[in-house]
């Protein structure tokens, strides 16, 4: 046997909408110490992930399996009113493209393929379950009246 040979379980996490229903899973594909450096989302056929925005945390996303719309939700100030303006971003393992979204952007993942769609992240910094309400959850009806939490 090869001594520096290692083998170590991934942590893999089934994932729900704001419904309470299954919509796809993670796993942690690399761990620095306590802190996840990339992990793989994989979002069922149809199915949306989101909204959430990280308030330390940018995000890199590359789509490996499937087509995913990702739509992003940025503040304005219109008038010195703050309000939320769209955007959407189509990533498509067939064409690879890396799209990187800054913290304070609240996103969503909808798989608009004809399968199950895989789309890593290489979080910065990488995940840290120490932090406490970093991620801040979102529904559309909220980015859309305005809200900021």
């Amino acid at each position: 046997m090869i001594d520096s040979i290692q083998v170590e379980p991934a942590k893999k996490v089934t994932t729900y909408d704001h419904g309470g229903d299954e919509n796809g899973f993670l796993i942690e594909l690399f761990k620095g110490g306590d802190k996840t450096e990339v992990y793989l989302t994989a979002a069922r056929l149809g199915a949306f992930k989101g909204y959430h925005l990280h308030r330390v945390r940018s995000a890199r996303y590359v789509c490996v399996k499937g087509k995913m719309r990702i739509t992003l939700y940025s503040q304005s100030r219109d008038d010195g009113v703050m309000k939320w303006v769209r955007e959407e971003h189509i990533l498509d393992a067939g064409e690879p493209k890396r799209l990187f979204i800054p913290k304070d952007v609240a996103t969503g993942l909808e798989n608009i393929g004809d399968e199950e769609a895989w789309l890593i992240n290489y979080p910065d910094p990488p995940y840290d379950p120490g932090l406490k309400d970093e991620q801040v959850e979102y529904t559309q009806v909220e980015l859309e009246q305005g809200i900021v939490k």
